[in-house]
């Protein structure tokens, strides 16, 4: 598949499945070793050899409204900082001094230039070395080598994509669909840290066989058990999960099908962030891995496209705030649950069945560019 299905094919194969009460499968299973998330090993292979190579979703491009607008966070276990130029275009440097190292920005926020705030050393908005106090103390100094070191940053589908090495593993950013546009409104965004590694929280997203069990009083009693479509684009995925509201459908001519607050769709962009498309709001996660066993949750939530005024913004709020303290919380507990046991030797391996397909499409993926010579 080069592409996700439309809208009005979605609604079609979702009423489908509830007509034959079915639901999308795999054709295979995959077995994952339990010791691909305990390992410290394997932990720096999927640094090294995935994600500093990798165009990484790093904010939408609504956290960079403005010239000057700039987002710093660590990224793959690197201090980066990315942020709009005067020109509009976004640039992506390693978020370190080239005097002493230290950092040159923190968090997030809009600024004319950065400064060291070590001895003073000051950048320009396109990493160029701009002043130096005293500078007749660095006599041989050439400035013009001594910018910010710069990282690869591309702005596509309403996101910033940033690559870190110049070995770089090729992805097709334009195959994405446009997943925010500049009528979404940035209403929040937050940082938290949960012991796991970063893998098992991300298993949740990927599968809609646990809706039942692990969210009978929240998720389920709006949605199906276990119906869903699963699709893969490259690397990339889609699961759909539909509300019992989709079915009024089947009275509407198929041309004229709009799915919009019937359904939720959740993309993975591989390898390490999901974009989940709601009722009334739109959340981007980053799951950034900081040690094996560790993991930084960092969310961007957004109005929908059709949601304008604060009106919107409320109803948005509303929505965030009972995905967060419903069937997230109850799933952030069931993947500390994994992670308690992942050392007890009751599971040599992880069994993800036919339901659990995307869950097979990473890790099948990760392993064979771990697997690059």
């Amino acid at each position: 598949m080069t592409a996700f299905l439309s809208d009005r094919d979605v609604a079609q194969r979702v009423l489908e499945h509830i007509d034959n009460k079915t639901t999308d499968a795999g054709e295979d299973i995959w077995r994952e070793p339990v010791q691909n998330y305990l390992c410290p090993g394997r932990f720096e292979k999927e640094i090294r050899n995935v994600m500093r190579r990798y165009p990484m979703p790093f904010c939408p491009s609504a956290a960079l409204p403005e010239a000057g607008s700039y987002v710093a966070r660590t990224a793959a276990g690197i201090p980066l900082v990315v942020v709009r130029g005067d020109d509009g275009v976004v640039r992506g440097f390693r978020n370190a001094c080239r005097h002493r190292g230290a950092q040159v920005a923190q968090g997030s926020g809009c600024s004319k230039a950065f400064r060291c705030n070590y001895h003073g050393w000051t950048y320009r908005l396109d990493g160029g070395l701009q002043h130096i106090p005293h500078e007749q103390g660095f006599p041989d100094l050439d400035k013009e080598q001594h910018g910010l070191v710069p990282v690869q940053a591309q702005e596509k589908a309403g996101l910033i994509f940033v690559t870190q090495d110049e070995d770089a593993i090729e992805a097709n950013l334009d195959g994405l669909p446009q997943l925010f546009s500049d009528k979404q409104q940035l209403f929040n965004s937050s940082e938290y840290t949960l012991e796991l590694n970063w893998k098992v929280f991300l298993e949740s997203f990927l599968e809609g066989y646990h809706i039942k069990p692990a969210h009978k009083e929240t998720f389920y009693p709006f949605g199906f058990d276990n119906l869903n479509l699963v699709e893969t684009v490259g690397r990339n995925s889609r699961i759909t999960f539909p509300f019992q509201r989709i079915k009024k459908l089947g009275d509407v001519a198929p041309q004229q099908r709009e799915v919009e607050g019937l359904l939720t769709y959740v993309y993975h962009l591989f390898p390490n962030v999901t974009i989940a498309v709601l009722s009334h709001h739109t959340t981007m996660l980053i799951l950034e891995p900081l040690a094996v066993n560790r993991t930084q949750v960092i969310t961007y939530s957004l109005t929908n496209t059709a949601l304008e005024g604060e009106a919107a913004v409320e109803k948005a709020r509303h929505d965030a705030n009972f995905v967060t303290k419903t069937g997230q919380t109850e799933d952030i507990a069931l993947a500390k649950s994994i992670q308690a046991s992942l050392g007890s030797g009751a599971n040599e391996y992880f069994t993800f069945g036919r339901y659990e397909k995307l869950i097979g499409h990473f890790h099948r993926n990760m392993q064979a560019l771990i697997d690059e010579p």
